[in-house]
Parts: structure tokens; sequence; C-alpha cells
């Protein structure tokens, strides 16, 4: 039984519910729902990304800087056939590469806690055909006798799990589970809370420019003590009715000429702006915090000195080695599926590239030092004899 789904796709039912209220809040319902007691739920994390961008912006570049790899064998000519099949191996179908992937796979681990694919045999299981990521949708993780050893089911009619019958095959990974349990947590677990702030911010901020930006007037008239109020009336509604048709004539500048004592003012041009850069600088640094992610990367243009900026980068190096680690496993798991269906049982190592040519020039410095440093005790010895 395969990870990939057979059940036609049904649209998702959508209920509104419309409130008397003037307020409109952010269109991200998802997002004002989350509750930090509950399970995790996989449309909160997605609508969390599309609804903040530079979350979606951190995700992504963390995703691209974990780099390539390569695979090492003790033979030549093993080594050149996984790395010609990692190359060429096909992807859900429409992608080709190993890389296409192990993004999607990283990119799901992250988003979401947890990530799984699986490992399609050819027709006369004699070979890898494909690599597959499943969707979190269809899948449900347990175990029978031990936690030890999970087992994925799928849901076959959306409601009713069945357990996967070739369990050597599924790939599957768990970011920082919480002990006992097999759950993994998403690296945007603690960011629904200051996320649903900073949404409540721009989109008042949107309805307050809304407001300043398309101006309503205010028009008064003030009438004599001594005029009929009957008069005073339809003078009113005279002046109402110029004005509206003033205001409404875009075609041409119009002029507004009244007699007596009346007064134009601009709603809320008395009132004063909300400052909304502290707060939202504020959420930012909680959410960047998290993803630990330096802010020059995300387009942040925050007071930093070049050594805070090199520490920032050495954290991120960091970090992306952890991620290796628990990349690794799945690499390791197709590479040897590969080779045993191959005949072959070669020990290999999987070699991954530097993370930027900053690294590789402190590298070739560090190399240069020691070298320079070997040199001259090389020397000194020789002084000294």
């Amino acid at each position: 039984m395969k990870l990939i789904s057979s059940k036609k796709k049904t649209s998702d039912e959508k209920t509104c519910v419309v409130s008397p209220s003037t307020f409109m809040g952010h269109p991200f319902y998802e997002i004002n729902r989350y509750n930090p007691c509950s399970n995790p739920q996989i449309s909160l994390y997605s609508s969390l990304r599309e609804a903040v961008p530079v979350i979606d912006a951190a995700i992504s570049k963390i995703v691209r800087l974990l780099g390539t790899f390569s695979v090492t064998c003790e033979k030549k000519k093993v080594e050149n056939a996984v790395n010609s099949f990692l190359k060429n191996v096909k992807v859900n179908g429409t992608s080709i590469g190993i890389g296409q992937f192990i993004s999607t796979y990283f990119d799901q681990l992250l988003t979401y806690g947890t990530a799984v694919g699986e490992i399609v045999l050819s027709s006369d299981n004699s070979s890898v055909d494909s690599l597959y990521n499943a969707s979190l949708k269809d899948i449900e993780i347990g175990y029978e006798t031990s936690i030890l050893e999970p087992i994925v089911y799928v849901k076959t009619d959306g409601i009713k799990a069945e357990k996967v019958q070739y369990q050597q095959l599924i790939l599957l990974s768990l970011l920082n589970p919480t002990p006992g349990t097999l759950v993994g947590n998403s690296i945007l677990c603690g960011l629904p809370f200051v996320s649903g702030i900073l949404l409540k911010i721009f989109n008042t901020m949107g309805l307050n420019f809304e407001r300043v930006g398309n101006v309503r007037f205010a028009v008064t008239y003030k009438p004599s003590d001594n005029s009929p109020s009957s008069n005073s009336r339809k003078k009113a509604e005279e002046i109402a009715k110029e004005w509206s048709k003033a205001m409404r004539d875009t075609s041409q500048v119009c002029d507004f000429v009244s007699v007596g004592d009346v007064s134009i003012k601009a709603i809320g041009a008395d009132n004063q702006v909300l400052d909304y850069d502290v707060p939202i600088k504020h959420i930012l640094e909680q959410i960047v915090s998290k993803l630990s992610i330096p802010p020059f990367l995300l387009g942040l243009s925050w007071s930093t000195t070049e050594r805070m900026s090199a520490q920032q980068a050495d954290i991120l190096t960091s970090e992306i080695d952890y991620y290796r680690t628990l990349i690794n496993p799945v690499i390791k798991k197709i590479v040897k599926t590969f080779l045993r269906l191959t005949g072959e049982t070669s020990d290999f190592d999987i070699v991954w590239n530097n993370i930027n040519l900053q690294d590789e020039t402190e590298l070739a410095n560090a190399r240069l030092t020691n070298a320079q440093a070997e040199k001259i005790e090389t020397e000194l010895s020789g002084v000294k004899n």
C-alpha cells in the first residue's frame, strides 16, 4: 500500500457568519482560533506562513541554506552509481533529483514538525523508481507494541486509517518531539499568538489609512438667531445637495460656494495617529529570535555591527548543522535501499558542502595559518638542533 492518495479531491465546505459589528478583522481566522493547549494543526501553520511574509521568507531561506551533498563509497564504481541515482531519481512525478525531495521534506519538517515520505519501487520491485512526499492530512502516526517502533497509517476514505504494508519503505522524521509521544513540534510553535497581534496591527493600520486616505468631510451650517427653522432646514438640505454634487463629480474640479456661516472640516484630521513602529519591531524581534535566523537575511535593517553579524552567521551555521543531522538518516535509508536492491553492501558516507563561500574562505585561512605555524615550528626545531 502506498501513501499516494487515490481518493478524489472534494471541495471543503466553508461557512461564514456575518457579524453586525463594524470592525473588519483579517482573513486568517485560523490564527485567531489558536489554542496553545490543542494539537498542532496543519491549516494553522499554513495560514501562518501565508499571513506573515517574514515567517515564510525565513523558512524558505533556511531550506535553501541546508545546501547540497554527495555520497562517497569505498568503490568508485558504486559511488558513481549512487550519485547518478540521486541526481536522476524521479520525485513526486514532476521533478528530478533528490535535492527537490529533500527541500520539500525539510520544508514540511520545519513547518509542521513532522515529515513523511515514501520510497516507491518499480513494478517488479527490482529498483527504486521514485520518491514521494506524502501529505500529512492523509497520515497518522502510531505504534503497536513499542513506541520505539513507530508505524505510519494512511487514511483511505478520509476517516478510516489503515496500516501501510511496507513500513521499511517509509521515511519519517520528527522535529523536537515531545518526550513519550510521536508528535513533532513545528519551528513555528509559539508564534501564532504574537503573529495574531501583528496581523491585528496591520489590519488596523490598513483600515486607518483607508479612512484617512479616503477623506470624509463634516459640513456644518450655523443659521442666524433670527432665521426661521423652516428656512434653516431648507438651506441645510440645499447645502448638503450641492456639496454631494461637487464631491461626486470627479470629471472636473468643482467649486463649492455658500452663503452664511458654513464650516468644512476633514473628519479625524485632529486625531493623533498611533505609532506602529515600536510594537511591530518588538513582535518581529520575537519572530526572528524563534526562527534563529539573522535579521539582515530577511531585509530587516536593524542596527548591528559587523562583528555581531558574524556571530549571528555562526549561530545560523550551527543551526544548519543540527538540521543536517536530522536529514542524514533519511538520505542514508534511501541510499541503503538503492544499494541493497542492486546487490551492494558497501559502506558509504554523506558529505555536505560548506554552507557558503565565507566558510570556504575561513577554512582556507585556517589551513594557511596552520601551515605557516607548522613551518615556523619546523624552522625553530632545526635551529635548536
